[in-house]
């Protein structure tokens, strides 16, 4: 039985380190797929993105999907991190890899679960603008919305 690893946390993660974790010493692995979201600067217009979340909560709801995608793939390891406090553009916000014997099944998990990421997981993100003024929070896109639907 597979179980992901799941970390929200504030500290930087390093993307070698976390494919080392799931991959290292194992032969039964044929492929592992990496997906690490950026905070963006949206052309100079943001300074910060500001993410918020409710401990405990945001963990076993990131587990639960994680679980699902275990379920639904032939995986043999996923490791879902993801990052809260002030962002500054360049920074990594999530990372979520998944391994399996074959490159399909880790895709698609990765896929399905960011998808998931950016329309459903319980965080809250609030944009602090360069120019010093207070930002709204950031709404889930519609195209986000349909990319998650497909699932």
């Amino acid at each position: 039985m597979v179980v992901p690893e799941i970390r929200v946390q504030a500290e930087p993660f390093d993307l070698a380190a976390e494919v080392a974790r799931i991959s290292v010493g194992r032969q039964d692995i044929g492929a592992v797929v990496t997906f690490t979201g950026l905070c963006r600067s949206e052309n100079g217009a943001l300074a910060a993105l500001e993410l918020e979340h409710y401990p405990g909560m945001a963990e076993d709801e990131l587990r639960r999907v994680a679980d699902d995608a275990i379920r639904r793939w032939p995986l043999d390891g996923v490791i879902v991190i993801h990052r809260y406090g002030k962002l500054r553009p360049g920074d990594s916000i999530v990372l979520v890899v998944t391994a399996s014997a074959h490159r399909q099944a880790a895709f698609e998990s990765a896929n399905y679960l960011m998808d998931y990421l950016k329309t459903r997981a319980p965080f809250w993100k609030k944009e602090h603008a360069s120019d010093g003024s207070s930002g709204d929070w950031v709404a889930a896109k519609q195209a986000d919305e349909q990319a998650a639907d497909r699932w």
